[in-house]
Parts: C-alpha cells; structure tokens; sequence
C-alpha cells in the first residue's frame, strides 16, 4: 500500500533562523486570520490577501501584501525570504464551477507552488480538504494512504493539489504538508441543534491551529498528508498519521462539545467484545 509521506534526515532544502518567516495565503479568511493571530511573536509573518479585501485587523500581526494568485511574478516577489508558505488561498466552496475551480484552486496553486520554489522556500503547506476523499461511503473511515475519492468539483482541485506537493516535495525539492481540513468551526458551533451535520469531522480552532503549528515547526518530513479532525468519538478520517508523523494531540471532541451528545457519556462505550470493567482477562491463569 503506497505510503502518503517521505522524509528528509535532515531535512537540507532552505534555511532555519531562530524565527521563521511565514507566509499566510488567504490570511482574510477564518482559518488564515486564526493562525495568524495566535502566531504573532512565534513566527514572523507576512500576510497575503486579495485586493480589496478588508484587512484591517490583521495590520497588528505582520506585513499585510496583497496579490492575485494569476500573477505569478507578484507571487514570486510575495515569497521573497519566506521560510514557509501556509496556503490557504482558494475557492472554499464545495459547489464551485469548474472555471473559479480552475483558475483559484489548480492554476492559482500551480503558481503558489513555484514561487515557493522560485523563492527558496523550506515548505509549503496547503490546505487540502475532507472532499478529495468525501467520495467514501460514509460508514469507512479514510486512512490518509487510502486512494483520492473526491465527492464533487472542488475535491478533485484538492486531489490535484496533493499531487502536485508530491511532485513538488519528491522532484523539485520543496518541502510540502497537505492537510485534509475537516469542519472548521468554532467549539461554540459544536452545540447548535443543527451541528450534528459536522459530528465526525468537526475541527475546532485550537485543534487545527496546532496542527499548522506542527507542520510549520517540523524539520523531518520532505512530503505527507495528513487528516485535520479533532479527537471526535466518531472520525470519518483517521488521524493516525498526524499524530505518529508530527505529534499531534488535538483536545477538542465533538461529542463532548454537544450537550445533548455529552450527556449520553459515548466515552463509555467500548466496542463489542471489549474487556469492560469487572470481567476477567483471559490471562488470568497465568498470570
């Protein structure tokens, strides 16, 4: 079975200072503006957003640069002295048409891509989506080394998106990290009457913020995708991966998150067949 990461020991392309440089693509989003204001002091950061777009609130977090992602020279010049690119940037619509999906999420990460490399870059991370694999049925939980299965339009922009960080990462010497982003929310969604629609794969705040936190920091991974929930009871992607390959410990669940879900104690059960309290192992004679 293919194995959706490769290391580096060490990792050699680009340079390490004592604070990196990070860029934030889409920065005026929820979860670009997120990171980027509980990064501020941990890292340098230089903040892209579209013309146009009100970025007033993050002028206090770093360098706010605007650009398109069609003009790559501009992009070029956007990643000059950037260790790491967080690429957030793109139509986030899962009912995107094919011409916006075209130009924001293939071509405009096409782009990102080589200026990242154009630049020098270390990595880039890209935020990748649950829909390049939402083609499940949904009782299977997806393993990150599980075949691509998008479920509409947008999917398949994030499976081209993996792809080429792979090409990037193996052939071309930058460093990259998809992240297959569930429900980003806020922990105070996780208990509207209507959220039970996120329940296994809800990723709050904190949760994911870590995580772009860990793959910022990671200095041993050339290439690798890995799955964004948080430590729901029940994952339509399994996080095995970022844990084991970055240490990730998300703290957020969402069936504790939800009162009404809390209050039936899921963490009680166990799955059939399991020891449960009071009953004897089967080594007890020889023990």
């Amino acid at each position: 079975m293919p194995q959706n990461f490769s290391t580096l020991e060490p990792l050699t392309c680009g340079s390490v200072s004592k604070q990196r440089k990070v860029l934030v693509t889409g920065a005026a989003g929820r979860i670009g503006s997120y990171f980027a204001e509980h990064a501020q002091g941990k890292y340098d950061l230089r903040l892209m957003v579209r013309p146009g777009d009100d970025a007033a609130k993050l002028a206090s977090l770093g360098e706010v640069v605007e650009a398109e992602l069609s003009n790559l020279p501009r992009l070029k010049e956007v990643c000059r002295g950037i260790d790491t690119v967080i690429h957030m940037a793109a139509d986030p619509s899962p009912t995107a048409a094919w011409d916006s999906v075209i130009e924001n999420n293939i071509t405009g990460h096409y782009h990102m891509c080589v200026a990242a490399k154009a630049a020098g870059c270390r990595r880039l991370i890209y935020a990748s989506s649950i829909h390049a694999v939402s083609g499940y049925a949904p009782d299977v939980q997806v393993k990150a080394n599980d075949p691509v299965n998008p479920g509409d339009l947008y999917g398949v922009s994030k499976c081209f998106g993996e792809a080429l960080c792979r090409y990037m990462a193996e052939q071309e010497g930058l460093s990259c990290i998809a992240i297959r982003i569930g429900a980003f929310q806020p922990a105070s969604k996780a208990d509207e009457d209507d959220a039970i629609w996120m329940m296994d794969h809800f990723v709050s705040h904190r949760d994911l913020n870590q995580l772009l936190h860990l793959c910022v920091d990671d200095e041993r991974l050339r290439f690798a995708v890995v799955h964004g929930l948080s430590d729901n009871r029940f994952k339509r992607l399994d996080i095995s991966s970022a844990r084991d390959l970055l240490g990730y410990q998300p703290q957020d669940d969402f069936t504790e998150l939800n009162d009404r879900l809390a209050a039936l104690r899921l963490d009680k059960v166990q799955a059939a067949g399991a020891i449960r309290d009071g009953m004897k192992s089967g080594l007890r004679d020889d023990l």
